[in-house]
């Protein structure tokens, strides 16, 4: 067993891969064992009735409505029954049989290796019903309350694709009321020194990460894209990371800088990893890249000097307008919203670690039940490195590890001997990422 980190744990490095817009059951409908259908349900005329869903390749072609209106009218009061009546991003006009469907399981074989193999969530919940905005947000901190009464949520249309502290002057987000009410354009500009204070501080895990004593070392892999380079870094919202030395010292570009990082030896202790556009599995990117581009970085964790000492973990950011059959649940399994207008819909997770818990899977693959939501993946790198809480959903979900306190959760099984690494078979190399061109797309609009 490798030496463990301050709180006990064998992790000593967490690997985050941020993926994008798709719910569980567009990935997994049909996986063994999994909760998925391939027969949805749609309000036709106020009433509720079967559709049955299409298998599609993932290198489709739609983009659909994920907006937070979006996701009140899917989920419509808990019936999860009005997919079909969320207007399109382009025409408003209902998108009809557009959001039932799933993806044929060999476009996204690697998904299903990892899963078979190690831990898959059947019950990750995004922070908040919306975009991709406020799921990047929750990435690094599992909430955007900007006060005791107001959250941000859906994002504004850019400009020169920049956002966040790179916005033009007098850029506006949105924002939702504890009334769960949407206020577009009512918010702060988005760069955090203009956050109102009202007692509440927009602190994420960097602000936990440089005041740890030893300090926590930690990289944000990013595309750099737009005017500024901005666009899809959570951290270009906060101030003190825009304008300071972190912005060029810990938000790296390319992404695939953390490939060469990881053979040299210079993998920090966190690291969030955001794909280029080509190789998100964005709908309408038109690519099936997505699965082999994740297949290579946790190949090239496995077959690396850092298996032992590390939790990958995989996420896709939010639903991005596909059917699920699951009602969001809190924690406590009732059913509920929040004032960050949460939790949303069931995302795919995977949990990728030689302490990944063992299962009945064709290779020792594990399926969790527990709930859990991002604020899940923010406690449990609290909890690896012996932090502080930040206050937000960090307080109220579950851990992905064992009880460390409260909120234990069940990814892992630290007890366990290490498991010894099994390489994912993927359609491209990692020679193919290395060398591909960067796409210059955002990652996502919304």
């Amino acid at each position: 067993m490798p030496a463990s980190s301050s709180s006990g744990s064998p992790i000593q490095h967490i690997v985050l891969i941020v993926q994008e817009n798709r719910t569980f059951n567009n990935f997994f409908a049909t996986f063994p064992g999994a909760t998925g259908t391939t027969i949805g349900e749609e309000n036709v005329n106020g009433i509720t009735q079967t559709i049955n869903l299409t298998e599609t390749p993932l290198a489709n072609t739609k983009n659909l409505r994920h907006s937070y209106p979006g996701f009140l009218k899917a989920y419509d009061g808990g019936k999860m029954d009005g997919f079909n009546l969320v207007g399109s991003p382009g025409t408003g006009r209902p998108e009809k049989s557009a959001p039932y469907e799933y993806v044929n399981p060999s476009d996204i074989a690697p998904y299903w290796s990892l899963a078979e193999t190690y831990s898959l969530a059947n019950a990750m919940f995004t922070t908040q019903g919306s975009e991709s905005f406020p799921a990047h947000q929750d990435l690094i901190r599992g909430g955007t309350a900007i006060s005791s009464t107001q959250s941000l949520i859906d994002n504004l249309p850019y400009t020169n694709q920049a956002w966040g502290c790179d916005s033009p002057p007098g850029s506006k987000t949105a924002i939702i009321t504890t009334s769960l009410q949407l206020r577009p354009h009512a918010g702060p500009f988005p760069c955090t020194v203009n956050f109102p204070s009202k007692g509440v501080n927009y602190v994420t895990l960097r602000d936990l990460f440089d005041g740890a004593s030893p300090a926590i070392s930690w990289k944000y892999y990013t595309p750099a894209i737009g005017s500024a380079g901005g666009i899809w870094s959570a951290f270009d919202v906060i101030d003190p990371v825009r304008h300071g030395p972190e912005w060029k010292a810990n938000v790296i570009s390319p992404q695939t800088t953390i490939l060469t990082d990881i053979s040299n030896g210079n993998l920090p202790q966190m690291s969030w990893v955001i794909p280029d556009s080509a190789d998100s599995d964005h709908p309408g990117a038109g690519s099936d890249t997505g699965p082999s581009w994740v297949a290579s970085l946790v190949n090239a964790i496995g077959e690396s000097q850092y298996w032992n000492s590390t939790a990958i973990v995989i996420v896709w950011d939010d639903w991005g307008g596909f059917y699920d059959p699951v009602t969001p649940l809190c924690t406590s399994g009732s059913q509920c919203r929040d004032n960050q207008g949460g939790p949303g819909f069931r995302v795919p997770m995977l949990v990728v670690s030689p302490y990944s818990r063992l299962g009945q899977g064709s290779n020792g693959g594990y399926i969790s039940n527990v709930v859990y939501s991002f604020g899940s993946i923010i406690r449990f790198v609290e909890d690896t490195f012996g932090l502080g809480r930040l206050g937000t959903t960090d307080e109220t979900t579950n851990s992905l590890g064992p009880e460390y306190g409260s909120h234990g959760g069940d990814m892992f099984d630290f007890n366990q001997s290490p498991r010894q690494f099994q390489a994912i078979g993927s359609k491209y190399s990692r020679s193919h990422f290395l060398h591909q061109k960067p796409s210059g797309r955002p990652v996502d609009t919304e």
